[in-house]
């Protein structure tokens, strides 16, 4: 039998369904440890912000959401893959009920009590993963949103309740914006390998500018250049309006900064700056993310962290003082 990511990432020949074994509370932390350091790049620069007594959740959290996305993607069929997502939600709520086997729920069993977490952000990004298994096209704009509100909202709301013990409803509302932007932004960002390697397409048909556009989208990605002039200028508008679109998300987001402990900013702050710089990368672009895919540069990455860094210092400074 071949051996897919997910089941290396999930350890499934050793954790997987109907494994009678589990680790004890230190390992499993060492294990979403590794996992994180093995897969988390973002994960990694994001934990030296981050209070230390909160690193274990978020390494627990970071376990779920990468497993949970390896398993939706990487599992070699779409039926092998609900299978195994179907096995993950029960898993999350034997772990809920103090029942705990695999590595990740382990970690996390402490950190839901610790942290008073709810089981409906996890059980949504479940969803969201289940949903890429039985639907590549979205017709309408709102459609996208209620997408995002699945596949990426839970996660800021995961934030808050490590972070904050919480958030309030305007507080709520601002993590939503900022979740669903950042996760639009990877969505025009990916368009090419999206559609070449999931066959997906995010982009809401309402908004595509242009006659067959979905067929002559994939002959332009699988091509790798631009054969049709026509449909490229076609696809820079229908960019540039999604760009736009998304653009309010995160300027109402923003008021989330001042709604945070001020040890807590520069987490926040390295979120909004890393996905509104991804956003001027796509506009540096022209707009072409059918053939390229624009992201921040090391250097650009190295100049935020310590940005965030700066911030959260001068914050702890002035709160010592």
């Amino acid at each position: 039998m071949t051996t897919t990511k997910a089941d290396r990432t999930v350890s499934l020949a050793e954790y997987g369904p109907g494994s009678p074994k589990s680790p004890s509370l230190g390992a499993a932390r060492e294990w979403c440890q590794r996992l994180a350091r093995r897969h988390g790049e973002n994960f990694a620069v994001l934990s030296s912000l981050v209070p230390e007594a909160s690193r274990d959740a978020f390494a627990a959290i970071y376990g779920f959401c990468r497993c949970a996305d390896d398993l939706g993607d990487e599992a070699g069929s779409c039926d092998r893959s609900r299978e195994l997502l179907a096995w993950w939600r029960h898993e999350l709520g034997r772990c809920f009920e103090g029942e705990a086997s695999h590595p990740v729920f382990v970690a996390l069993r402490p950190e839901i009590d610790r942290c008073q977490l709810a089981m409906a952000p996890f059980a949504d990004l479940i969803s969201a993963f289940d949903m890429d298994q039985t639907k590549a096209r979205y017709s309408t704009w709102e459609e996208v949103l209620d997408y995002c509100a699945l596949s990426a909202n839970p996660v800021g709301r995961l934030v808050l309740g490590v972070l904050e013990g919480g958030g309030s409803p305007e507080a709520n509302a601002a993590s939503d914006a900022i979740c669903t932007a950042l996760q639009l932004t990877n969505h025009w960002q990916d368009v090419r390998r999206d559609l070449v390697e999931r066959d997906r397409i995010y982009l809401p048909a309402e908004c595509c500018v242009g006659e067959a556009f979905v067929d002559r989208l994939a002959s332009t990605c699988r091509a790798g250049h631009a054969p049709d002039r026509e449909f490229l200028q076609s696809y820079r508008r229908t960019i540039r309006d999604l760009v736009e679109r998304t653009w309010p998300l995160y300027e109402r987001g923003q008021v989330l900064l001042d709604l945070m402990r001020p040890e807590h900013r520069g987490v926040i702050w390295l979120f909004l700056q890393g996905g509104m710089r991804t956003l001027r990368e796509i506009e540096r672009w022209s707009f072409e993310t059918c053939l390229v895919r624009p992201r921040l540069s090391g250097f650009a990455r190295v100049l935020l962290l310590a940005r965030a860094r700066w911030s959260l210092g001068t914050t702890r400074g002035a709160g010592g003082g």
